[in-house]
């Protein structure tokens, strides 16, 4: 009876051994926003796509971790030599999340419907460049632009340019279908969306079986759970100044990685007294860009002259053209008859980086006699008034999609900036496919608004991923705005 016994209890705890050796198949993610919807082609919100791309959607390219374009239901294409004329060959058994196949129609359907008149994709003017787009068979299309855009595979990688179901598609914002390796599973409001594997995927199963992204933009809650193992990794942690809460940890690693977040104060160009580039370069010059990067990210960072990030194969280093300068700045004010007791409302967005960043530039403004009226705005309302309709004075944001100094091209853009100049290396860019040329008119670019100043160029900063340290496969440089999941798992 005893030595029987003793067989059991031995037997359970080999048992008990095996079971803990086995991989884990779930993990929690945090994030600091929660998204507005989780439909990518409607909202220009980060926080939808850290949650769907590749992940739900896909699109006929992907970027890689290192920002190459890839095939993904596009598994081969080619290009016609006027750079007009694009056939894609899809990938074979693709289907969406409720069982319908992928065809040359969902492609035809996705990419005209995000250019048409009615569309409210963030990169809407992208696609109204598309004149036609013919289905030979299901499994090729034809897309035809209007003129040569030199830039389309890649752009076609963005979240944006998901490619939908039209049986689907008007439901994707609270119950997204895609033909992605994880589908759908919950989203419980203020507090986590919930995927799961999808068992019909088309391409390599994903090894995680489920995948919850909790929203957690309180910090010291954040790096509490992390701390308690309740939440499993944090990418792009919000806060520097409390990564010292994980140096001794045994069980946590910190990345610093690079991704292309460009922080910016937004001036709204179509209003006075911002029509006027001295006002505009005022506010640069009454600005200490360098210490709003020494408030940040440990002091790590980069001031920025233009719009592009230094993890950007084309970025160059400007010569600083605004430097800490509240005198010059107050000289300029004058000159353009912008009297002291001037006053400006910031608006800005419901993010750490942003609200600290505003209450800085504030206190700045206010000593060349500039006042200014802080208004938090939720989400919602910021993509909605701001970013939507471009009514606002000044905000802060991040734009974290990659290479896109092309928005400064664009009719609708929320900061109304236009330049006949800078539309013209725009087209010269767009028009050619030589990596030579479009570096050198990238460079121009760049000093073209540098020049202008229609925005206050601000800093960049490293993304710093807190993690179990048995993670394998996250992302920890970012490329565009995304977490994928599908090679993602646990150290065996």
């Amino acid at each position: 009876m005893k030595s029987s016994s003793v067989l059991i209890v031995l037997l359970g705890l080999g048992l008990a051994s095996q079971a803990s050796a086995d991989p884990r198949d779930t993990m929690s993610i945090g994030v600091s926003i929660e998204p507005p919807g989780l439909d990518p082609t409607r909202t220009p919100s980060e926080a939808v796509g850290t949650i769907t791309y590749n992940n739900i959607y896909e699109g006929l390219t992907r970027l890689d971790r290192d920002g190459h374009v890839q095939p993904l239901l596009a598994r081969e294409w080619t290009v016609s030599d006027d750079g007009r004329v694009y056939h894609f060959t899809l990938q074979d058994n693709v289907r969406f999340h409720d069982g319908s196949p992928l065809t040359c129609e969902n492609v035809r359907f996705s990419l005209l419907r995000a250019g048409a008149a009615n569309s409210t994709n963030p990169d809407r003017n992208f696609f109204t460049n598309i004149a036609d787009i013919a289905c030979l068979d299901a499994s090729h299309a034809d897309v035809t632009l209007k003129k040569p855009h030199g830039s389309f595979t890649y752009e076609l990688a963005w979240n944006d340019a998901s490619i939908l179901s039209p049986v689907s598609a008007d439901k994707n914002v609270s119950h997204p279908i895609g033909t992605g390796p994880f589908r759908f599973e919950e989203w419980q409001r203020g507090d986590h969306v919930t995927l799961a594997r999808n068992p019909d995927y088309w391409g390599k199963a994903p090894l995680l079986k489920t995948v919850t992204f909790r929203c957690m933009p309180d910090p010291l809650a954040a790096s509490n759970a992390l701390l308690a193992g309740e939440l499993d990794a944090y990418p792009s942690f919000p806060a520097p100044e409390v990564l010292s809460r994980f140096i001794d940890h045994p069980g946590i690693r910190v990345v610093r990685g690079t991704f292309p977040f460009k922080a910016i104060l937004a001036l709204n160009n179509a209003r006075r007294p911002f029509n006027d580039i001295r006002v505009r370069q005022a506010i640069a010059y009454a600005i200490d860009r360098k210490a709003l990067v020494q408030a940040g990210a440990d002091g790590e960072g980069t001031v920025l002259q233009s719009h592009m990030a230094p993890n950007d194969p084309d970025y160059v280093s400007l010569p600083d053209r605004y430097s800490y300068d509240p005198e010059h700045a107050r000289a300029l004010l004058k000159q353009a008859g912008i009297r002291p007791g001037t006053q400006i409302t910031l608006s800005y967005p419901p993010i750490t980086y942003a609200r600290d960043t505003s209450e800085i530039v504030a206190a700045y403004l206010e000593q060349v006699g500039l006042i200014v009226t802080l208004q938090p705005l939720e989400w919602p309302a910021w993509l909605g008034q701001v970013f939507g309709q471009g009514k606002f004075d000044m905000t802060v944001i991040a734009h974290t999609e990659p290479h896109d100094i092309g928005i400064y091209d664009r009719d609708t853009i929320y900061f109304h900036y236009k330049n006949p100049e800078f539309h013209s290396l725009f087209e010269q860019y767009e028009a050619t496919d030589n990596p030579e040329e479009r570096h050198r008119l990238s460079v121009a670019m760049q000093d073209r608004l540098a020049q202008d100043e229609p925005n206050v160029f601000l800093f960049s900063r490293p993304r710093d991923t807190v993690m179990n340290r048995h993670i394998l496969g996250l992302w920890t440089d970012q490329q565009i705005a995304a977490c994928p999941m599908a090679d993602v798992s646990w150290a065996p």
